[in-house]
């Protein structure tokens, strides 16, 4: 996996463990004189000091001078998150852009949720977009990903979590209790929750909004909704 971005790399040259994933590094000289000492014991040889016209021919992006490649990004197995007694996780169903999938990893590490749960199947998964969009903060979050969101859904639910789906429709996402186990599903960009998830719900809550707006971005609507939940347990 490719990634890039200054805020990323140094999220990566901060932890060892993400360090030793690290397979090579193709870097502006004027950047590396700035970094070299967070490197590590990171070989030589892994190293590529290039002109930035080099590294715009690996990325269209905004590369801010440094590309790294590295291993694939590990998922974590749900038992993991359920053995260690988690109480706030996310479920996105079938969240199509990378940038609203970034963008939520940054919001729920913010707000301390444990962990992010995503269906392997017409749903963004963790790539080069994902991690320059959350800056790095998907490396500070488990993600799990699963192959069947209702079975996942009902495993939740065999360990105490209430599951709290988001609709257009439903209860004032602000009276509604927060303090068990929570679970918040946030749905596809256009089509919302799937039903047969919507009909997996505990509580189907609503964000209300003028009617001059059709809608919240995913992100957006994720943002508000994790930090209800944090704000209401205080």
């Amino acid at each position: 996996m490719l990634v890039y971005g200054r805020n990323v790399a140094e999220r990566i040259f901060k932890d060892e463990n993400l360090l030793k994933k690290v397979r090579k590094i193709e870097i502006e000289e004027k950047y590396y004189s700035k970094i070299k000492n967070l490197l590590g014991k990171l070989p030589n040889n892994k190293i590529k000091i290039a002109r930035n016209h080099e590294i715009d021919n690996l990325i269209k992006d905004n590369h801010q001078g440094i590309i790294i490649d590295m291993e694939d990004y590990q998922y974590t197995p749900l038992d993991k998150v359920l053995k260690r007694g988690d109480d706030k996780v996310l479920i996105l169903d079938h969240i199509l852009d990378p940038h609203n999938f970034g963008a939520i990893i940054r919001t729920a590490v913010a707000a301390e949720f444990n962990a992010i749960i995503v269906p392997n199947d017409r749903q963004v998964l963790v790539n080069s977009t994902v991690v320059k969009t959350s800056v790095g903060a998907v490396f500070d979050i488990d993600i799990v990903l699963v192959t069947n969101l209702n079975n996942t859904i009902k495993i939740l639910k065999d360990n105490g979590f209430w599951i709290y789906g988001t609709v257009m429709n439903g209860e004032d996402y602000r009276n509604v209790d927060y303090d068990e186990k929570t679970c918040l599903i946030i749905g596809n960009e256009e089509k919302g929750i799937s039903k047969l998830v919507k009909d997996s719900c505990d509580f189907l809550v609503t964000i209300p909004i003028s009617s001059k707006i059709d809608s919240l971005n995913a992100s957006v609507a994720a943002g508000i909704l994790i930090c209800e939940v944090v704000r209401s347990r205080k």
